[in-house]
């Protein structure tokens, strides 16, 4: 990195700072937390904590910002990325891509947040806008699309293989859709960014055919793997790309953190096709006159309508639709409770039929028959479903209710809504958790097959990182959460990089801080190795 890129990477970070700080003052103020003056990444994070412990949980925080679940996990998933990556800042010192990187994407996050909540009215412009920088944008949004559609046709260059191929991953009328929207011999001109992005970023997918054209030791590398990284990328530039396609003009931010992804995706393709490795060349796309790009974007527009927008995210692996949805346990609960109801009205007409014969040949029917019989049917009508018990409550079979129910301790409600099959995230049990309403959370522990959140352990672990800094312990509950949850390998190998790094700035800067940081990430790791 020459001197001059140095500085530009340092200017632009310290913007990104002074656009978080400004914010932070505003953000927590809606929050009914009062401060003079913004700091760094990690002293928010903190007194976001703070807000959520004041407010009751994260939910009431993002109806304080007009967010929904996702959304709010997401901020704070962002910022806490943001403060691995920058712990503390002094004016001057070295800023990396990677952390330069961070702060854009929070950056970015603000301006979602403040197109939420009209109450806030800070400021996210980190530099000032061109038409010459917009059509740049457009751009390299083409070139990266032209770009993952070379790899393909580059690893599958025979058409029918590639439409069998695709029929295999995903299914036959979704092949069937994108050869009716996409030109002649083309079906990847059918397809939406994100689903062309899926092909390339899917575990499988990616090792077999594409790992070695992105194994640049220094691109990609903002996350812990580079086709992770990769897809994250390539799911923020899904929505700036969404932005351009319905005339949207971009913030300086977004521009900023596109032209920062550009270079990370194509420059380990460039050397790749400079020493022969590949036939795809980023610099020959981004040579585009303005005729042939507004061609481009006309027919991205048309798609849009056609399509109805790309809305779907970047994924990790290619999830092929099949042909029938599983039965949740609810829906067999019920399969079995009417073919029991079926049996006993076929048993309840044998009985009839049989008291009817009885009486005309002169012979009374046994009156034992009729009580024995009768007795199965009072049986199933003593046994309602969990959910007729929930409704006979005036419990709707709704997910919100069954978060209240775990954040009031209600094993009751709690056990009925796990017994009818109900599915549960990780993410459900932070209030829980702080207010030590250990009888729903042992419960919710039982039935652990439920809980259906994608890799929730990096939110959980932060969540509880912060929690025992605020002075709550590492009780034997949350240690069984660990144990059941995050002892995957990956989860393992990033704990064990977040207590060695603790470690290290400890050792580097000594003080109460740092030393209760490293017996944090130790105590965590030790549970989970």
């Amino acid at each position: 990195m020459t001197l001059s890129t140095s500085h530009h990477i340092r200017e632009q970070f310290e913007h990104c700072l002074a656009v978080i700080r400004q914010a932070s003052v505003e953000m927590l103020l809606l929050l009914n937390v009062h401060v003079s003056e913004g700091k760094d990444p990690r002293w928010f994070l903190e007194q976001l904590d703070s807000a959520r412990l004041a407010l009751g949980g994260w939910g009431a925080v993002a109806k304080k910002l007009n967010l929904n679940d996702a959304e709010m996990s997401d901020f704070t998933l962002q910022l806490r990325l943001l403060q691995q990556r920058v712990p503390q800042y002094e004016s001057g010192q070295d800023v990396s891509e990677n952390q330069l990187i961070a702060a854009m994407r929070f950056v970015t996050a603000l301006e979602h947040v403040r197109l939420q909540q009209t109450l806030l009215t800070y400021s996210t412009e980190l530099a000032a806008g061109n038409e010459i920088q917009q059509q740049q944008a457009q751009k390299q949004v083409r070139a990266i699309e032209l770009m993952i559609k070379g790899l393909i046709q580059q690893a599958w260059p025979d058409p029918v293989r590639l439409n069998n191929h695709l029929k295999t991953l995903f299914n036959a009328d979704r092949v069937r859709r994108w050869l009716k929207l996409g030109e002649i011999n083309d079906i990847l001109s059918g397809m939406m960014f994100s689903e062309l992005a899926q092909m390339l970023v899917d575990k499988r997918e990616f090792s077999r055919y594409y790992s070695p054209l992105f194994s640049d030791p220094m691109m990609l590398t903002l996350l812990v793997e580079p086709r992770k990284t990769l897809q994250t990328f390539l799911n923020d530039i899904r929505q700036i790309r969404n932005s351009i396609a319905v005339n949207q003009r971009l913030s300086s931010a977004q521009i900023l953190l596109l032209d920062n992804y550009y270079s990370q995706i194509t420059r380990p393709v460039q050397r790749a096709f400079e020493e022969g490795r590949t036939r795809i060349n980023p610099a020959g796309l981004m040579s585009v006159d303005a005729s042939e790009l507004h061609s481009f974007w006309e027919n991205a527009q048309k798609m849009d309508r056609i399509t109805g927008g790309d809305l779907f995210e970047v994924r990790d692996t290619i999830e092929k639709p099949t042909q029938r949805a599983p039965r949740t346990q609810e829906q067999r609960d019920q399969l079995i409770s009417g073919l029991l109801w079926a049996a006993v009205g076929v048993m309840v007409i044998a009985i009839v039929m049989g008291g009817f014969w009885l009486v005309t040949s002169g012979k009374p029917p046994p009156a034992t028959a009729k009580v024995e019989e009768a007795s199965p049917t009072q049986e199933m009508r003593e046994a309602p479903t969990s959910r007729e018990t929930l409704t006979r409550m005036g419990v709707t079979w709704d997910e919100n209710n069954f978060r209240s129910a775990i954040n009031r301790n209600d094993t009751r409600v709690a056990l009925l809504f796990l017994q009818g099959g109900m599915d549960w995230k990780l993410s459900w049990t932070e209030e829980a958790m702080a207010a030590e309403h250990d009888g729903v959370l042992e419960l919710m522990l039982r039935y652990r097959s439920q809980m259906v959140e994608e890799k929730p352990c990096r939110r959980f672990i932060n969540t509880l990182s912060h929690a025992m800094s605020n002075g709550e312990s590492l009780t034997s509950l949350r240690k069984q959460y660990l144990k059941a949850f995050c002892t995957v390998p990956a989860v393992v190998k990033r704990q064990q990089h977040d207590a060695d790094m603790a470690t290290r700035r400890a050792s580097a800067q000594p003080d109460d801080s740092t030393k209760k940081w490293q017996s944090i990430q130790t105590a965590i790791y030790d549970v989970i190795r």
